[in-house]
């Protein structure tokens, strides 16, 4: 089903997003569906993409505690935790001192300005999100207190579950985020999070995306940082059939601090992609990038990441790693660091490896009466641990290495 056909199926539009709604429709019908005409989606398994838009849009989460397997994880003792339901009414939730919902005025600006870059004329998985949400979350975080959140986004089974949230920083702000969107069976997620980082402000951010069985999942991180700001992206992927996460941030005047930290475990026949870009529209502004991948088995990983330095971008000092690790001769890496400056006066590098595992590294483990399998794991639990190290610390009580390492089991 084409993005015309799926447009005659969806309800009309409603509610205060009603205006959002008619324009991504309106942006998908001049879009169309992808091809692999487009450089950023040649290589996407596009059977699967279109069986995303075979589901029903989900009217609610209705057995949350099922979504995965294992039980989720118990609730920080300190912090808010919200679990993100596309028919909830966010109205009568409960926030701790420095984070408070946007009022309807406040809302209304927001999305009338359209978030400044937030173009959805080529965007095909943002136009979708804005196609079908009718709720959202939206936040500010206020004084120099550190706030505390975790959101949990489950999918409903045999449905496409729709989330969008705001969250605006104000100046001196501080904020730890941790989101973790679970999928199971033949589930589909569609991600939107905006965030503004006020001068001076810092938030420290984790995506983990923990899927399984045919589950689908498209994430927008659409971010902008404000001088002297300092955003920290970790993002985790994991089981899903397909996913498709696309951070994207700009830095409005420079003089910012970006970290992006990602990484990819992929098994069977699975595709995870992670399509990043980061724009300075300033000078003297800082990025460091280490993107890690594991593809075992049959699957397919991928990674194109995007540094645009223009001419105002000067002073720039911005980096970029794809560090990759094939674990069967039937796996599949791609991998594409770009950098497209204009300014003269930058410091910028990138680079990217793909290697099998060593097996020297897997003879001395042998050697030492460690199993294959173990060894394997053992292997991927230190290649794994930088990144997760980088997480807030809300994420480890969600077990995600040992849920990474069930991979070589």
């Amino acid at each position: 089903m084409k993005s015309l056909e799926w447009i005659a199926t969806l309800a009309a539009p409603q509610g205060e997003l009603a205006n959002v709604q008619r324009n991504g429709r309106e942006s998908l019908l001049g879009i169309g569906f992808p091809s692999r005409k487009l450089e950023h989606w040649r290589l996407t398994d596009f059977k699967r993409l279109e069986n995303l838009l075979e589901l029903p849009i989900s009217k609610g989460i209705k057995d949350s505690s099922s979504i995965r397997n294992k039980s989720w994880a118990e609730k920080a003792s300190h912090g808010t935790r919200i679990v993100l339901d596309p028919q909830q009414n966010y109205e009568s939730i409960e926030l701790p001192p420095g984070l408070r919902k946007l009022n309807s005025e406040e809302l209304k600006q927001h999305l009338s300005n359209n978030f400044g870059h937030l173009s959805i004329s080529q965007n095909w998985p943002l136009a979708i999100n804005q196609a079908i949400t009718n709720q959202l979350l939206a936040l500010r975080v206020e004084g120099q207190e550190l706030a505390k959140l975790e959101l949990v986004m489950p999918a409903e089974k045999n449905s496409l579950t729709p989330t969008r949230v705001i969250i605006l920083m104000e100046e001196n702000a501080k904020l730890q985020l941790l989101q973790v969107a679970l999928g199971a069976e033949n589930s589909a997620h569609s991600h939107l999070l905006e965030i503004h980082l006020g001068k001076d402000s810092e938030l420290n951010h984790g995506f983990v995306a923990l899927g399984g069985g045919n589950a689908s999942c498209l994430a927008q991180i659409s971010v902008k940082q404000q001088a002297s700001s300092n955003y920290s992206l970790t993002t985790i992927q994991h089981g899903w059939s397909l996913s498709r996460l696309e951070p994207e941030i700009i830095q409005v005047e420079g003089q910012g601090q970006t970290t992006l930290r990602g990484l990819q475990i992929s098994t069977k026949k699975q595709q995870l992609a992670t399509h990043s870009r980061v724009r300075f529209e300033g000078p003297e502004g800082c990025l460091n990038q280490l993107q890690k991948a594991a593809a075992i088995e049959n699957s397919h990983s991928i990674f194109n990441g995007v540094i645009q330095v223009p001419q105002i971008a000067q002073k720039t000092n911005a980096s970029q790693l794809s560090r990759n690790l094939l674990f069967s001769n039937q796996a599949r890496i791609d991998t594409k660091p770009e950098l497209e400056i204009v300014a003269d006066d930058v410091r910028c590098a990138h680079g990217a490896t793909i290697s099998h595992l060593q097996e020297d590294e897997l003879f001395y483990l042998r050697s030492r009466g460690i199993a294959s399998n173990q060894a394997r794991s053992l292997l991927l639990q230190g290649y794994c641990q930088e990144i997760l190290e980088a997480l807030p610390m809300e994420a480890n009580r969600w077990d995600i290495l040992n849920t990474l390492l069930e991979s070589v089991q």
